[in-house]
């Protein structure tokens, strides 16, 4: 995630150590005192879902699928994660609220000393689901809104789902739950992303989650907008938050799945703030690292799967039920991991020459293989420019120089 109030106007947040090794900045409780050593774990906890939505990489269904993990398996998947210090489970889907003891396995998680948060649909978060989940422990449930109401509904394929997700953010809420929007641009919800940063107004949440496509399940190549567009939407975000900034409403907005976007807010300051406040908003996004598949975020699905990210479904690195985490996690004979870690030095065309690839690291090795057939290819929606590619901010002067031929 990269934090576009922290980086261009220094709101504080919980995950500033985490992300930038900032919690000394911060005058909120931090997640982490320190940047990351081990990965966040997503856990697809079913593939049960009462929606259809059009880019669901999981490509849920209606009906609950065979092999998911017991109560009892689940339990322990938290005390092997607990135990490799992983310091979030996010617990997903398909939609997780379908799980009856989900609310038990927060409160098991939570005990274990991992922070746990919640990605729902949030079309059946009532206020005493969200206050049970609340006492259980849960610091924070996300909820998924795509767009206005006809454009939300659509792209879900349920009547009502816009409302019903509003209703459960305002359950959230009433508990004292702390939730925030996530939102996924596509063809067909790019339209509205203005209203749906509104609705944060509306319903009186102050995080805002933008997410990229990732090709998996039903999100795939087609679906995605153009370049020119998600650059357009992207910097339409940036003023949204510096209007949102000087009224006085400090709003977290998170840009999620294509690190196109650190080389993008390194020239967007430059060219709104000058060189210095560039410069420093590049020591951050040096910290931070670039995409994080394969290395600080990992994924463990409904039977025990254990993959580079929740959206890397088709390749399994090893299995929970044959082996703990932390072994199917550091096992650097798997190729796909060592390729991962390894991909500055594999990174080929415009990504292996460009300025930025440091806090990029090539974005999204899953649409390069999914668009490009090849791991290493550039990411097909990086949306920078020739000239960006070619320029660098460097850390010491903060001026913009012509990288190394």
């Amino acid at each position: 995630m990269i934090s576009i109030s922290k980086l261009l106007y220094g709101v504080d947040a919980e995950g500033d150590g985490l992300r930038y090794d900032a919690a000394g900045e911060s005058d909120r409780e931090q997640i982490r005192e320190q940047r990351q050593q081990r990965p966040v774990v997503v856990w697809n906890a079913t593939k049960q879902c009462n929606l259809t939505c059009e880019h669901c990489y999981a490509a849920a269904e209606f009906e609950r699928a065979p092999g998911e993990l017991s109560t009892a398996e689940a339990k322990g998947l938290i005390d092997d994660l607990a135990d490799y210090g992983v310091p979030v489970i996010l617990f997903s889907g398909g939609e997780p609220l379908l799980r009856g003891d989900l609310a038990e396995l927060v409160d098991y998680a939570t005990d274990a000393g991992l922070r746990a948060v919640l990605s729902t649909n949030g079309t059946v978060l009532t206020e005493e689901r969200a206050r049970k989940l609340q006492r259980a422990g849960l610091s924070y449930a996300g909820v998924s809104v795509d767009g206005r109401r006809e454009t939300n509904d659509a792209f879900r394929g349920q009547e009502g789902a816009f409302d019903a997700a509003v209703r459960g953010m305002e359950a959230c809420l009433d508990v004292g739950l702390k939730t925030g929007l996530r939102y996924t641009i596509t063809d067909a919800t790019a339209p509205d992303v203005e209203g749906v940063v509104d609705l944060l107004t509306d319903v009186g949440v102050d995080r805002f989650c933008f997410y990229h496509l990732d090709y998996g399940g039903r999100g795939v190549p087609d679906a995605d907008i153009s370049a020119e567009r998600r650059r357009e939407a992207v910097e339409r975000l940036c003023e949204l938050t510096r209007e949102y900034h000087e009224r006085g409403e400090e709003i977290e907005t998170l840009l999620v799945g294509n690190y196109a976007d650190a080389a993008f807010l390194v020239e967007y300051t430059r060219r709104e703030y000058g060189a210095e406040r560039a410069r420093r908003v590049r020591e951050y996004l040096e910290v931070n690292g670039g995409d994080p598949a394969g290395e600080r975020v990992a994924d463990v699905d409904y039977q025990g799967n254990v993959h580079a990210t929740q959206f890397w479904q088709g390749y399994s690195l090893g299995n929970v039920r044959d082996r703990p985490f932390g072994a199917i996690w550091d096992d650097e004979t798997n190729p796909l991991l060592s390729a991962l870690r390894d991909r500055p030095a594999n990174l080929t065309g415009e990504c292996a020459d460009c300025g930025y690839a440091s806090i990029c690291r090539g974005g999204s090795r899953l649409r390069a293989l999914g668009v490009e057939g090849d791991l290493f290819a550039p990411d097909p929606q990086c949306y920078l420019t020739d000239a960006e590619r070619e320029t660098n901010v460097t850390l010491d002067t903060g001026e913009s120089t012509a990288s190394a031929d």
